[in-house]
């Protein structure tokens, strides 16, 4: 997502980002049992665990994302001040964009992980 020629940090656009939480806010929806609130919530039944579990993780995947599109947006905004010469202090903008990469690196380095994980299971004999 480019505003005049500044883009997003890390080539992660805000609105892929948006995208992706959207997709796993859906995900947690769909995959919540009747009867439950959610997962901080006190409601449920026996035997939901597993997909309490599941709708866990991807709320924590999608609260990540939503993070990591946060982080973007805010230095991309900064970046935006720093080159209209709006920005009194240069380091909030370098503090945002270090932020906003560190988390981008993560998130990358996470899923890759995870992919690798996948792989190997499936590759493992029935």
């Amino acid at each position: 997502m480019a505003v005049g020629g500044v883009g997003g940090v890390g080539a992660v656009g805000g609105a892929n980002l948006s995208q992706l939480a959207e997709m796993y806010r859906r995900q947690v929806a769909d995959a919540q049992p009747a009867g439950q609130a959610g997962p901080s919530g006190a409601t449920g039944t026996a035997g939901t665990g597993q997909a309490a579990r599941g709708a866990d993780f991807a709320g924590a995947v999608g609260q990540s994302l939503s993070d990591l599109e946060h982080l973007d947006r805010t230095a991309a905004g900064k970046a935006v001040k720093a080159a209209t010469g709006d920005l009194t202090d240069i380091h909030d903008y370098v503090i945002a964009a270090t932020q906003a990469q560190m988390a981008t690196e993560l998130t990358t380095t996470v899923r890759n992980k995870a992919l690798d994980a996948f792989n190997e299971i499936m590759r493992m004999p029935l």
